[in-house]
């Protein structure tokens, strides 16, 4: 029997409790972040040297060169040609659909002309160089390298270098797959903390990059905050989250499955049920007890949904949106009969799956929309990973004779207000004095 924590948003104390259960202590531990800022340091000045070091140290994998851990490009298309034929199409149909869907979201340069003659506009500008983590081991996603590497190449990103640690020299052949597929440039079998410092400050082999993007382990997200200001990051993304808002129309096996679906990612993934009908609830509990024993990773469920899970009674479907936009859920299912009718009420999320038959993990490998997104409430003021995270926006100014007229007199008036003399002095230059 699993036990989950009850709420009911009737009761006084509820916004209370829905506090205690949301909370979520983020700060890194300071072993691990003493250990990341000496490998970001070590490797910042000895470069291939130190990533080799550190390789062996800790994915037990000795090399002579940093250069003999590439992977190029024709061990890639192996590892594609090699795939079981299911596999391949199930890989390159999920490549299609995301490839598709982020086509929609490119950006374009735009001008306009003033009746003066001055010009204003902006140029887009994919970025040069894009590094892209992609954890190794046991917790190997090819998923991951689509989701990331396919916007980057349909926003024109110069070249794409990915890091995968191989513990044991143990390379996961669908990985390498989806890179082939995706187009990445370059693979290096690196990782940890001491492939982002390669990627951030570049060593004799590794190119620096403008960007990193991709999920890691502790240890990587670190990394990535510390990198950050040298070169961009996506985002530090924190536990998995799932929160399905139902109305009691959805046979309740199928929303136990969908919080299992990320309760199994690890002990501290989030899955949150919303329900005006108390039955209902009590339906969805009986079969998350009757499944649950079925799943190869019960003890990661259990523990996730006991520790961080709820189901928690609401007023009305009303009432559920409400909440919903306080929690802001990484995922949100609308398992509900109308789900059109709450979307205009939604702020805050990072994917919203609208219908019962819209499952979260069809959007984690196969829907279309990218799986890179906020957490931890951050779905308030951030958005999913997607082509405008790999191109870059400049202002274009060209202003005309007769426009220097107008904007010179504004721009000194302006600037002799803040002490700026010399602002001024340089749009006055501008002016024709009759």
């Amino acid at each position: 029997m699993v036990t989950l924590t009850r709420l009911d948003s009737a009761q006084p104390d509820f916004q209370a409790r829905l506090a205690r259960l949301l909370q979520f202590d983020d700060a890194a531990d300071a072993a691990i972040e003493q250990t990341v800022a000496a490998i970001l340091h070590d490797v910042k000045k000895r470069g291939d040297a130190a990533v080799l070091e550190y390789t062996e140290r800790f994915d037990r994998l000795p090399a002579a060169s940093l250069a003999s851990l590439e992977i190029n490009a024709a061990q890639l298309q192996a590892a594609l040609e090699h795939l079981p034929a299911d596999t391949r199409q199930a890989l390159e149909a999920a490549a299609e659909r995301v490839r598709r869907y982020h086509e929609k979201q490119t950006l374009a340069s735009w001008t306009y002309t003033e009746d003066d003659g001055t010009v204003l506009g902006q140029k887009i500008t994919p970025l040069d160089r894009v590094g892209l983590y992609v954890p190794g081991g046991k917790a190997a996603y090819p998923s991951s390298v689509l989701m990331n590497a396919i916007p980057a190449k349909v926003a024109g990103v110069g070249e794409l270098i990915m890091v995968v640690p191989t513990p044991g020299g143990d390379q996961n052949q669908l990985v390498l797959a989806a890179a082939a597929i995706a187009g990445v440039d370059r693979v290096f079998t690196i990782g940890g903390a001491q492939a982002v410092a390669a990627l951030a400050y570049g060593t004799a082999t590794v190119p620096q990059v403008d960007k990193i993007v991709g999920p890691g382990n502790a240890y990587v997200a670190a990394a990535k905050r510390r990198v950050f200001g040298t070169v961009g990051i996506d985002m530090i993304a924190g536990p998995s989250e799932i929160l399905v808002i139902a109305d009691g129309n959805t046979p309740p096996e199928w929303v136990a499955m969908d919080l299992f679906s990320q309760a199994e990612h690890d002990e501290m993934a989030q899955s949150i049920l919303l329900s005006p009908d108390a039955a209902y609830l009590d339906a969805v509990a009986a079969a998350i007890d009757k499944l649950i024993d079925e799943m190869p990773r019960s003890e990661v469920i259990r523990t996730s949904l006991t520790n961080r899970g709820a189901l928690i009674k609401t007023r009305d479907l009303d009432d559920a949106v409400a909440i919903s936009n306080t929690i802001a859920p990484e995922h949100l299912e609308l398992s509900v009969t109308d789900p059109d009718a709450l979307l205009p009420g939604l702020r805050h999320a990072g994917a919203i799956f609208m219908g019962k038959h819209t499952c979260e993990a069809l959007g984690d490998y196969c829907a279309g929309p990218n799986h890179v997104l906020p957490t931890s409430r951050t779905a308030r003021f951030s958005s999913p990973l997607g082509v405008y995270d790999f191109q870059k926006r400049s202002s274009l100014i060209n202003v005309s004779q007769a426009g220097a007229q107008t904007l010179g007199q504004i721009a000194a008036t302006l600037a002799y207000g803040e002490g700026l003399q010399a602002h001024a002095r340089s749009a006055e230059y501008r002016l024709v004095h009759k």
